[in-house]
């Protein structure tokens, strides 16, 4: 098994910011938007792109959330082992907001059509949004395809895109492994 090094730990950083400011340049003050970070790693990338947006560009009123999609995913029947889910965290009612899901890799697309599903638990948005870090473009299942990308990879085959956060891995750094 081999990998190589696709984004480092900078690279990441500014892609961050990147995106931080696609978002302001498309919903201006937030006040009728809500950022939501896909379950289980989705949430680094969202926790992250929320602190940008609150400490280095000053928007105060932003609406986060956390959303588990475990069980709304059409292969959650097929493991053997049980499932853990995460924890959906939205105190907030997604009626007629913009809602923008916040993912760390587009693969097939099925967890964003998870995601569609459960989120009309909170309400109907006006608007559904994708955000993710990497689009790995020919490996999707679904019509679905982000608004705002950090990087696109063409990864086929047995080529896995592995995202590690700080927080969970303790680095900074996306890799392409081959196995």
């Amino acid at each position: 098994m081999s990998q190589k090094v696709l984004l480092n730990s900078k690279e990441i950083d500014i892609i961050l910011h990147r995106l931080a400011c696609q978002l302001i340049e498309n919903h201006l003050d937030f006040s009728n938007s809500v950022l939501v970070g896909i379950q289980p790693r989705g949430v680094f990338l969202a926790d992250r792109i929320a602190k940008i947006l609150r400490e280095e560009y000053k928007v105060t009123d932003l609406i986060f959330g956390h959303l588990d999609i475990t069980f709304y995913r059409d292969d959650f029947r097929r493991n053997e082992k049980p499932l853990e889910a995460s924890t959906t965290k939205i105190d907030f009612v997604v009626e007629d907001k913009r809602v923008v899901f916040i993912d760390d890799v587009l693969y097939t697309g099925r967890s964003i059509r998870a995601a569609l599903t459960a989120i009309q638990s909170f309400g109907r948005p006006s608007e559904i949004e994708l955000l993710t870090l990497i689009d790995r473009r020919f490996s999707r299942h679904l019509p679905i395809q982000p608004n705002y990308r950090g990087r696109q990879v063409d990864a086929i085959n047995d080529e896995k895109v592995k995202v590690s956060w700080l927080e969970n891995d303790g680095e900074d750094m996306v890799y392409l492994v081959t196995k």
